[in-house]
């Protein structure tokens, strides 16, 4: 249903971004299917909240991991997001997302752990490290929506409630960036600059969504970044915590150079990438 929301714009880029999407939604779907198959196969039911066989969970896994864009399967949704214009971007990058996570917050438990970790943390750190070198605002908001996936991800096994909780905050802030650049209509970081003189209590706003985004204490963006922090540190995993932490630090560096383009500098001036 959202393919001809994305392709409307009838531009040769939106139609590359439709066919990139559709391509790994498919491919996504296709394996969800061939996993449950495996799994009827060999356990001969069809019940997919207790899956035993580890081939089909990972599989489906991988699959859903495909469908939100978590790393490693994550290279079409920066490049997917670019070639769409904001509104349906906002759609991809919030509304997109439930569906795949209902499944994997249903089938959580039968997923190996170390797994479900390791996804956490590398979509994290890609989410960080790809969003440092972008000046187009909708790949930034691709990865950061990538970083946060891996926050949900990676507290999964422990507290799914987090994983709500994550998402929920994810969607809100996520949702108030792109109103926010709808209607200033603002693709590139260098637009940014020239807004704080054409609306300056917004531009505050939107320097505040940005940071909360980047997880900053008095926002809300910290809470549910402090409770998996707190969570992973009740678990004794205090390594994964602290890479998170990290992680976190580097894509807050993308955040605060987006928010010193918007409300320190004035327009002619060039930022360095």
């Amino acid at each position: 249903a959202i393919v001809p929301l994305m392709a409307q714009h009838h531009h040769p880029r939106a139609v590359e971004a439709t066919t990139k999407y559709f391509l790994t939604q498919a491919t996504a779907a296709a394996v969800i299917l061939f996993a449950s198959t495996t799994n009827a196969w060999i356990t001969g039911e069809w019940n997919m909240t207790n899956m035993s066989d580890p081939t089909a969970t990972t599989m489906i896994l991988a699959a859903l991991a495909l469908k939100i864009g978590l790393a490693p399967m994550h290279f079409w949704m920066p490049e997917v997001l670019q070639g769409l214009d904001l509104l349906t971007g906002l759609i991809l990058s919030t509304w997109q997302k439930l569906a795949p996570l209902t499944l994997i917050i249903q089938t959580a438990q039968a997923f190996d752990p170390l797994l479900l970790t390791t996804l956490g943390l590398m979509s994290t750190l890609i989410g960080g490290w790809g969003g440092l070198n972008q000046t187009q605002l909708r790949k930034v908001l691709a990865y950061s929506s990538i970083a946060h996936m891996g926050w949900m991800i990676i507290v999964l096994q422990y507290a799914p409630q987090l994983t709500l909780l994550a998402l929920f905050m994810y969607v809100l802030m996520t949702s108030a960036a792109f109103l926010t650049l709808k209607l200033l209509s603002t693709t590139k970081l260098n637009t940014l600059a020239t807004i704080w003189s054409k609306s300056p209590i917004l531009t505050t706003t939107a320097a505040l969504i940005l940071l909360s985004l980047g997880g900053l204490p008095p926002l809300t963006g910290f809470m549910p970044k402090w409770f998996i922090l707190q969570e992973l540190a009740k678990q004794g995993l205090p390594l994964t915590a602290t890479v998170m932490a990290l992680a976190a630090l580097i894509s807050l560096y993308f955040y605060l150079r987006l928010c010193y383009t918007m409300t320190l500098t004035i327009s002619p001036n060039t930022t360095t990438s």
